[in-house]
């Protein structure tokens, strides 16, 4: 049976996900169908498009970071309090496929659908590693190339682009340039009239100046181009500084321990705080975990992120007398009882793994907030929502 990119995506879409979908995002069953007719689509023609680009490379990376994830284990419980709405590697994928071109095509499928801007969100948040990770699944069962990768993808374009509903215009996120050709045939083309075929080669003349013109400033801008100048994690272009990497740095406590640790990471404010005979404890202070994650839909700590909290027992034990509380929190997509749910056993999980290390009688308690005190709305990008999700720490005495 031949390998059909479309009709398996659609396939993990079950009229019981849908029903469950629908009861998350407080939509319609229908509407929810219909959004999965305008998402699936596009986001396989996103998948084409790094194809036609020619980065089936960073298409193969992509799928294998979904695949790996095992998201197609977990995505009957996606919409769900156990799953949270979003996966949360859809954010990163979605980035890594549509680049800055997303925002224009969420807002057009949620214009064309009806649908809330965060629930189109939340299905493209699910649709993209699913198909991501179902084209991983084939690259790791056939042992597929990344040519013979573009090649089945390509051979699949046309259907792919003609499932775009009709009325909803988004060839121009999806269309590859076509070359430049220095021929006009003047041969009638399905008997064109004359006046569509002259229409047709200004048009191509006018783009031959454009791109020439465009080519032109591309030189002039490499001509005047300040050599970049590296200064350990920053790179400064000119005027401009843009942090690309964390300062590492060794934290040294009043017991002598030293922990590893990032400049204005969560152990470095959080030291200077106790330290600080001026900085009084209470609820008004908030530290936020920086690199705490944890398996998708589930208050289960990822092991490679438990640095942090190893590093805040340290820090507990170094300052006998301190007390802290931890509070969890979520962004606005998805159901707030789901999301305070799981805000709550997220932060309950790292207070047992902090009583684990030995410091449980300085801890206060576990609060999940959900998204009480969330600063973006549910339609924000994702950058500005991803800030919205985390676990803090709060010093209540020291």
């Amino acid at each position: 049976m031949s390998w059909n990119f479309l009709d398996l995506v659609k396939g993990q879409f079950s009229s019981d996900l849908i029903s469950q979908a629908s009861s998350f995002l407080g939509e319609s069953e229908s509407g929810v169908s219909k959004g999965l007719d305008a998402v699936i689509p596009a986001a396989l023609s996103g998948i084409i498009k790094k194809v036609d680009d020619g980065d089936t490379s960073t298409l193969v990376n992509l799928a294998k970071t979904a695949f790996d994830s095992g998201i197609l284990d977990s995505l009957p419980n996606t919409f769900s309090a156990l799953g949270g709405g979003v996966p949360s590697i859809g954010p990163n994928l979605i980035t890594g496929l549509f680049g800055d071109k997303y925002g224009a095509i969420a807002n057009a499928i949620s214009s064309f659908t009806g649908l809330k801007g965060a629930t189109t969100s939340s299905l493209f948040g699910t649709v993209v590693p699913t198909a991501l990770a179902l084209l991983g699944k084939y690259a790791k069962d056939t042992n597929a190339t990344p040519g013979g990768i573009a090649s089945l993808l390509t051979g699949q374009k046309n259907s792919i682009l003609s499932a775009l509903p009709l009325g909803l215009n988004l060839s121009k996120f999806f269309e590859s340039p076509k070359p430049v050709t220095h021929h006009v045939h003047t041969a009638p083309v399905h008997e064109e009239k004359k006046s569509s075929l002259l229409w047709y080669i200004l048009a191509g003349l006018g783009l031959i100046a454009l791109l020439l013109l465009l080519f032109r400033g591309c030189l002039d801008t490499k001509k005047e181009a300040a050599p970049t100048e590296v200064h350990d994690t920053t790179v400064v272009v000119k005027t401009e500084v843009i942090s690309v990497t964390k300062e590492p740095l060794k934290v040294t406590l009043p017991n002598g321990v030293v922990i590893n640790a990032y400049k204005g990471g969560i152990e470095d404010l959080l030291v200077s705080f106790l330290q600080d005979p001026n900085a009084k404890p209470g609820n008004d202070n908030w530290f936020d975990f920086n690199d705490l994650n944890f398996k998708f839909g589930t208050a289960e700590i990822v092991p490679e992120s438990r640095k942090e909290v190893d590093n805040i027992a340290e820090i507990l034990k170094a300052f006998p007398n301190a007390k802290i509380k931890l509070g969890g929190y979520t962004d606005k997509v998805g159901d707030e009882a789901a999301n305070k749910k799981l805000s709550q056993e997220r932060a309950d999980a790292v207070m047992a793994a902090l009583k684990d290390l030995g410091v449980g009688a300085q801890l206060e308690g576990a609060e999940g907030y959900g998204s009480e005190f969330a600063k973006y709305p549910a339609t924000a990008p994702e950058e500005d929502r991803l800030k919205d999700r985390r676990v803090s720490v709060s010093v209540r005495a020291k």
